[in-house]
């Protein structure tokens, strides 16, 4: 989850302002957490409280995952309106009776890394997405592009190679039949799962580090907070995190933000050493 963090916090003040190179600093003073992080925070949440409410085996755990997405996400989420939220989640958040609205935009997937980080399994990982996915982006592309972003992180913590994970990718998910260096000169903004999902995990398949991984995705230009934020969730998985960009990344998020990112590194310490 934190490279999600981390990859939001380099792109944040470009993504209006797209830098297409890999030279530049990586956190800046007006760099800042997204609603990217924010909302990848929320799902960690829900995800624990799940956990922790009883068995992740049956569809009642499904079924109360997504209400907790819902809780998580409006609990979490309002007291940062000002963080880059589209018009209709902002709604939605704010909502009393929130609905699905049928979105295909990549919110759904740069939120979605804790599932492929806490699933036993690929099948399980698919499920967890879908779970948190579907309160809001239920259209098949959203639930798609959260889908492929949750599979490729769950490969790349389980031991899969980077071929191995661009194959699985391009018969399940999308095409990758393009280099960055192709699309970087073209490469225009946009927030849907279908444009952005594929050139965030080619950063990924392109890369030679986590770091590198960063660079790659801030470098196409686009929505680089969310570009940035879903390869670094599978750069993460696949690399490791070093620990000066940990250091750095955890200085951007509040007290009550650092908070939960605490909570789920524990949470995640103490599955590593008692069976699921």
């Amino acid at each position: 989850m934190l490279g999600a963090i981390i990859g939001d916090i380099a792109g944040s003040r470009f993504e209006f302002n797209n830098h297409r190179s890999k030279d530049f600093d990586l956190f800046a003073p007006n760099s800042f957490a997204t609603d990217d992080s924010i909302m990848t925070l929320a799902i960690a949440k829900a995800i624990m409280e799940a956990v922790q409410e009883g068995s992740s085996d049956d569809q009642d755990f499904y079924d109360r995952l997504s209400e907790l997405s819902v809780y998580y996400m409006q609990e979490i989420g309002r007291p940062y309106p000002g963080s880059g939220y589209g018009g209709r989640f902002l709604t939605w958040m704010y909502s009393d009776q929130p609905e699905p609205y049928n979105s295909f935009g990549n919110g759904s997937a740069m939120r979605v890394s804790p599932a492929g980080f806490y699933a036993r399994s690929l099948e399980k990982a698919l499920l967890l997405s879908d779970a948190v996915t579907r309160v809001t982006h239920n259209h098949p592309e959203g639930l798609k592009g959260a889908r492929a972003t949750a599979a490729a992180v769950f490969l790349a913590r389980t031991g899969s190679s980077i071929p191995e994970i661009k194959k699985h990718m391009e018969e399940h998910y999308y095409a990758l039949d393009f280099t960055l260096d192709e699309i970087r000169p073209v490469y225009r903004f946009n927030e849907t799962c279908q444009e952005t999902v594929p050139q965030a995990i080619q950063c990924f398949i392109e890369s030679l580090s986590f770091e590198d991984a960063i660079r790659n995705a801030i470098s196409i230009g686009g929505d680089s907070d969310t570009i940035g934020a879903i390869t670094g969730a599978i750069a993460q998985a696949y690399y490791g995190v070093p620990q000066d960009l940990r250091d750095q990344a955890l200085t951007f998020l509040d007290e009550r933000l650092l908070g939960i990112y605490q909570e789920w590194e524990e949470f995640i310490e103490e599955l590593k050493v008692r069976p699921r």
